[in-house]
């Protein structure tokens, strides 16, 4: 049983380097899987492509859901041959509510709450409100998410943002400081003269966000002088404050490729000279 569970893990493990074993025939076809299922959630919003071809989009949907609830509860079971999981309660607790983890099982979740709730009378004699199953419908496009297992760059930025979560935090509040003033001083010049859209605080800082953000919708702006005055400086406002978040994160992916390329040049990986992996010398 412990040498069909590691040839398991070995298996569903992402593979790395240029080796064309099984583990990575199956990314390949999860990937794939994937993939088409993101397609289908696109289709099926086409009436004309969804209607007279539901039975097929319902059947690759319990395809897929087969699919990914044995891949899910595999690696449950296979991820106590990682010595960070060792264990095989807490190891496995522990990885259950892992990033990727909580992925998978949301991917396949939205079905089964979906047929539990048919199968107990329907939405109606339950109470459940219908709007509810449409939003867990929607919930199907997670499964896009399962391809940050695949995608180095994806993990990369991952790594940025948890790496200058500090920095993008405070320069967040520092631009939600900034909204509520200008959306004072704007509600108070504006007010008078246009109390149906500047109507309050909470509503001009909708303004407030177009307007910082330099998207300016034209469904609220300023009439008066003085309203004019103020929303042109914030707009310049608006285009050094939203690069600073911006300058951290480019700051942030220099430093993390520079961490990626030493570690793979220690790995025998890539050059460390040029970066390139060693197979394209």
């Amino acid at each position: 049983m412990k040498r069909l569970q590691y040839f398991l893990y070995q298996i569903l493990r992402v593979e790395e380097g240029p080796s064309r074993g099984l583990s990575f025939y199956f990314d390949v076809v999860l990937m794939s899987l994937i993939l088409l299922n993101v397609l289908a959630i696109v289709l099926e919003s086409v009436d004309s492509i969804y209607t007279p071809y539901k039975p097929w989009f319902q059947a690759f949907d319990l395809l897929s859901i087969v699919f990914f609830s044995a891949e899910y509860l595999l690696r449950v079971w296979t991820i106590t041959c990682d010595p960070r999981y060792s264990h095989p309660v807490w190891g496995r607790l522990r990885y259950m509510f892992s990033f990727m983890a909580l992925v998978d099982l949301l991917a396949i979740l939205p079905f089964y709450v979906e047929g539990i709730v048919h199968l107990l009378g329907g939405a109606r004699a339950l109470g459940i409100d219908m709007r509810f199953l449409r939003i867990l419908r929607v919930f199907r496009i997670v499964r896009l998410l399962k391809v940050v297992r695949y995608v180095s760059a994806l993990r990369i930025i991952g790594n940025v943002f948890r790496s200058k979560k500090e920095e993008l935090i405070i320069s967040l509040v520092f631009i939600l400081f900034i909204l509520l003033i200008v959306s004072c001083m704007m509600y108070f010049v504006e007010h008078e003269a246009q109390p149906d859209q500047f109507s309050s605080i909470p509503a001009t800082m909708w303004w407030g966000v177009a307007t910082l953000t330099t998207v300016g919708y034209g469904d609220i702006y300023p009439i008066t002088p003085m309203g004019k005055a103020l929303g042109g400086v914030i707009a310049i406002l608006g285009i050094g404050l939203f690069a600073l978040p911006a300058g951290i994160l480019a700051a942030g992916c220099a430093d993390e490729l520079q961490h990626h390329h030493r570690r793979q040049a220690a790995a025998g990986k890539e050059c460390p000279h040029c970066g390139r992996p060693f197979d394209e010398h």
